[in-house]
Formats: structure tokens, C-alpha cells, sequence
């Protein structure tokens, strides 16, 4: 493993592995468990959003808890607002965590109001996105060939990327976080010319958390996940 990028909501690096392995790692993140609001229960709301409507985005908000959690355990929240303008998810008190403070929910007009409490549930990302922890999603590292003739504009684009001269041609490997491909097919393409695309069975993963939890834990217990499953496939075949 190299890594490109490893802060708390991204994580960028490279691999070398079976398609099928990594296919089934960014699966698992589906298992990760986390907690999202569930229940809720609104007595007024005098917004322009239906109830429904509010609800279903009060759900997408991500939170946390500090507290160790188990599955059946709940958490309370209430939302309740008079002020003008904008209600944002940070208006949410209770024993949850918002994480991101800045999502706006809804609006009211200055003799509006909105009283909402609820209940949040753990689950997975499988059961329903607002239970993702985050997007785990891989590509194909190439090597590509091109003529010579392209070296000046593809190193002034992408200068992260070592360009090697073999004769009348220059190879260099697609692996940064940024993807040139699609701008070198651009280029042949333009000019009329031919380009080499070859994979070197790596790949490229990148994480990125919801905020729940950092992106390297993320890759961390989608394996750990993976290796449970797989530990039952021989009890399952009993």
C-alpha cells in the first residue's frame, strides 16, 4: 500500500489486489454500523415542507455520539425554533452530535414555528443510506502510452505525475488522485493520434467519509467486516 492522501473525511492510496477482493471490501462499508434519526415526532410545523418531507430530511442529517452504542440502543433529540429565517441542523439538541452544523432544513416566516423530537437507530448502510458512514470506490491504475509530441501539455496539467521517454513515446502511470485519462484520450483524439492503455493490476481507493468516523477507520472495519463473513462461509456449509 502507498498512500496519497490520508486526512479525517479522505483517504487516498494505492493497492495491489484482486478485483474481487476490493469489490467486495467496498461492499462491506454497507455493514459498517452507524446511527441516523428514525423516529421522529413533530407537533408543529408551520414551514412550507411537509411533515414527511422534514422527516426524510432530518433522517440524512449526519450525527454521532460519544457514547459506546450497541444495536437496539436509541438516542433522543428534539428540534424546536420561532426564529426567522433558516433552520439549520445545528438547531438539533439533544445526545446526538451534529456534525455538520450548516444543513439547512427548512425556512419560517417571523409568527412561524416548528416543534419536533424523535429517536435515532443504529443500522447499516444496506438497510438505508442515511446509515452510511461514507463511499469507498476504486479505479483501475493504467500505464498509458502516447506520442511525444504530448509531453510539454500533459506535465504542465498533471506535474505530480513522472513522465518516462522511450523513443518517440512517453509512458506514465494514471495512479494520483486526480485521473488523466479522460484528458489524454482528449488529446489523441483532437490530434488524430493513437494512445496505449494498459492496466498494471493496482488500483486506486479512495475513502471518503460522512464524518461519523475518520476514512481510514472506515477502510478498517469494511475489512474486518469482510473477514467475519468469510470466517462463516464453512459454518454455513456444514
Amino acid at each position: 500500500m502507498k498512500m496519497i492522501k490520508n486526512i479525517d473525511e479522505k483517504q487516498v492510496f494505492k493497492m495491489k489486489m484482486s478485483e474481487n477482493i476490493a469489490n467486495a471490501i467496498r461492499r462491506s462499508v454497507g455493514l459498517i454500523p452507524t446511527i441516523a434519526i428514525d423516529e421522529v415526532e413533530i407537533s408543529r410545523n408551520d414551514s412550507p415542507l411537509y411533515d414527511e418531507t422534514l422527516a426524510h430530511r432530518l433522517g440524512l442529517v449526519p450525527i454521532k455520539s460519544e457514547k459506546s452504542l450497541k444495536e437496539g440502543d436509541t438516542l433522543k433529540f428534539k428540534l424546536e425554533s420561532k426564529k426567522e429565517g433558516t433552520v439549520y441542523s445545528g438547531d438539533i439538541k439533544g445526545d446526538v452530535e451534529v456534525i455538520y452544523g450548516k444543513i439547512p432544513l427548512t425556512i419560517l416566516n417571523g409568527d412561524q414555528e416548528l416543534k419536533v423530537k424523535g429517536k435515532t437507530k443504529m443500522g447499516t448502510g444496506r438497510e438505508h443510506a442515511k446509515f452510511s458512514p461514507g463511499l469507498l470506490f476504486y479505479r483501475d491504475i493504467t500505464e498509458i502510452t502516447m506520442d511525444k509530441e504530448f509531453e510539454k501539455e500533459i506535465s504542465e496539467k498533471f506535474p505530480q505525475n513522472e513522465i518516462k521517454i522511450k523513443g518517440s513515446k512517453i509512458t506514465f502511470r494514471d495512479d494520483q488522485e486526480r485521473t488523466l485519462l479522460d484528458f489524454c484520450e482528449g488529446l489523441v483524439q483532437k490530434a488524430k493520434k493513437k494512445i496505449e492503455v494498459e492496466e498494471t493490476g493496482e488500483f486506486l481507493f479512495t475513502i471518503e467519509s460522512f464524518g461519523q468516523m475518520k476514512a481510514e477507520e472506515i477502510f478498517k472495519k469494511a475489512v474486518d467486516i469482510l473477514k467475519k463473513e468469510l470466517k462463516q462461509i464453512p459454518k454455513e456449509l456444514k
